[in-house]
């Protein structure tokens, strides 16, 4: 822990709101979040509307994997140079633009399409923003990781979700509304436009700082190593392998370099750490749904108290984290996501309540957003600055793969051991979570103390 003369006062916490840097991640936040929607129940509640059959609809939910496996092409978009962008924008703000760019082509290739005549190609252009959204999503990381120290990185986190949050808005009730008044049609030229917020957040910040490719390259052992070997081939044959090898190979084997013995346990944290809440949530509603509540009140009260509680938590996570540090907070913020999810047992207990419908959501999402932020500032500082894309791409598909697999049995412990048994399982899930939070924050290289102001 740290001693109180290493902590910041409330004030000067505060205060850190107010940095561009994280000011800049709201808007950011509203750019990543905005497609995440318009491919999923959005467009699902179009094509139903439409009069596309269910059975159809169900395979649109495939399109999500690009979101977990977007590690795959992460080293691209950390070293591969795009032609005419990268010189004139930097390689995060031209691979952003760029991602930007298949988004809202995406959206107004949507926009122009009757779905119920011509299915395959909404299902291509609904690929089209779900992976322009996937690469900007590792570009806008790497950005953030790099334009600010990591005593910035959990007000950052915390401005990012709030504005991802306004995206999801946006896509969602946002989408709906224009649909009712005018068409679907509108509706998705409207969301095309409002990617212009991301773009010109792009065009109005700066790129970080960082050392240039070739510099990065040949002070990497591997690389020298294999030019050595190399000599005699052609050129393009070595510029090659020293890519491949600077892209793919080193990110892998840095981290476990700089971690050792820690590695594995540190990638088995990032693994557990969501792995409770992300079990429960295919759950969730149709908990609700089987106790009565209506259709009204589930939507009122989750996106309502909702919404509010995730943007609340996050910024007390952040406004935590800048005085406290992270170590405690993740702690903290493992305890209160295992402890919450007890809330889903009473309310499964209780019945039709919708006091405690209100108590659950507010204890979920408060914890969820403040967990959220506080762990994306711990992998901001595990994530080494030379490979940021690579490395924080791998752990954010990491942190969430587990939990969505085990979400799929969901159904059956629940037919098994009814709803109770299901949000208690739940709960012992995050028991791990919580013996590393409270070993990771004992390691004070990977949880500084908060700097004085």
């Amino acid at each position: 822990m740290p001693t109180p003369s290493a902590q910041r006062s409330w004030r000067d916490a505060l205060a850190i709101y107010r940095r561009p840097p994280v000011l800049t991640m709201l808007f950011l936040g509203f750019s990543a979040g905005l497609p995440f929607l318009l491919v999923f129940s959005t467009l699902s509640a179009w094509l139903r509307s439409d009069g596309v059959e269910v059975a159809a609809i169900g395979f649109f939910a495939w399109i999500g994997i690009l979101y977990s496996i977007k590690f795959f092409w992460a080293p691209v978009v950390d070293r591969l140079a795009l032609p005419g962008l990268t010189r004139a924008f930097g390689q995060r703000r031209g691979w952003m633009l760029l991602a930007q760019a298949m988004i809202a082509t995406g959206l107004v290739g949507l926009a122009s399409l009757d779905p119920l005549g011509h299915l395959p190609m909404v299902a291509a252009f609904a690929l089209l923003v779900a992976f322009g959204s996937a690469t900007q999503d590792i570009a806008i990381d790497a950005f953030r990781i790099e334009s600010a120290p990591e005593d910035l990185q959990a007000a950052m986190a915390s401005t990012y979700i709030i504005g991802y949050r306004g995206g999801l808005i946006a896509a969602g009730a946002g989408a709906l509304y224009v649909a009712s008044l005018v068409s679907w049609h509108a509706a998705y030229l409207a969301m095309a436009a409002l990617v212009a917020v991301g773009v010109v957040t792009v065009l109005v910040r700066p790129e970080p700082e960082r050392l240039a490719l070739t510099t990065q390259l040949i002070h990497e052992p591997r690389v020298r190593a294999f030019l050595r070997a190399s000599r005699g081939r052609p050129a393009w044959q070595r510029r090659l392998g020293a890519w491949a090898i600077g892209a793919v190979v080193c990110p892998f084997t840095d981290f476990f370099a700089r971690h050792r013995l820690k590695a594995l346990w540190l990638l088995v944290f990032v693994a557990v750490f969501r792995i409770s809440d992300l079990a429960m949530a295919s759950m969730a509603n149709p908990l609700y749904i089987d106790l009565g509540f209506s259709l009204a009140a589930i939507a009122n009260v989750t996106n309502v108290f909702g919404i509010a509680m995730s943007i609340g938590g996050g910024l007390l996570g952040g406004l935590l984290v800048a005085r406290y540090g992270v170590g405690p907070i993740l702690v903290l913020g493992a305890t209160a996501t295992a402890l919450t999810n007890l809330l889903f047992v009473v309310l499964a207990l209780a019945g039709d309540s919708l006091p405690m419908l209100v108590v659950t959501i507010v204890g979920d999402n408060l914890s969820n957003g403040l967990a959220s932020a506080v762990f994306i500032a711990f992998l901001s500082g595990l994530t080494s600055r030379a490979y940021t894309a690579t490395q924080y791409a791998l752990f954010s598909s990491l942190m969430t793969l587990p939990g969505k697999f085990l979400s799929g049995f969901g159904g059956l412990v629940v037919a098994g051991q009814g709803y109770p048994g299901f949000f208690l399982l739940a709960s012992l899930l995050g028991l791990p979570a919580i013996a590393l939070a409270v070993w990771v924050s004992r390691i004070r290289s990977l949880v500084p103390a908060p700097k004085a102001a």
